[in-house]
């Protein structure tokens, strides 16, 4: 499974996330490639999954993967909600 977390620089806050969903993942025993990048770039990459803001999952809306927004990416608990509504451990 490829995970992408997106923000919209590709840099500080989507490695957080990436961070924080791999924590997520692990504790669910899900295997996942997870990677961070910028908005403009996750919209040609290949991917299961796209855990991004409401904002910028408006510039997603024609990628094939699935997109689970997340509006603070620091919060454990709304992340693990996430992942909880959205993927299958």
């Amino acid at each position: 499974m490829k995970v992408l977390t997106v923000c919209g620089l590709g840099q500080g806050t989507s490695l957080i996330l990436k961070m924080n969903v791999e924590q997520a993942l692990g504790g669910r025993g899900i295997q996942a490639d997870v990677e961070h990048t910028d908005v403009s770039a996750a919209s040609s990459m290949q991917a299961d999954y796209i855990i991004t803001s409401n904002e910028l999952a408006e510039s997603l809306t024609e990628h094939d993967a699935t997109v689970i927004l997340v509006n603070n990416y620091f919060d454990m608990d709304e992340i693990n909600q996430a992942i909880d509504a959205h993927m299958d451990s």
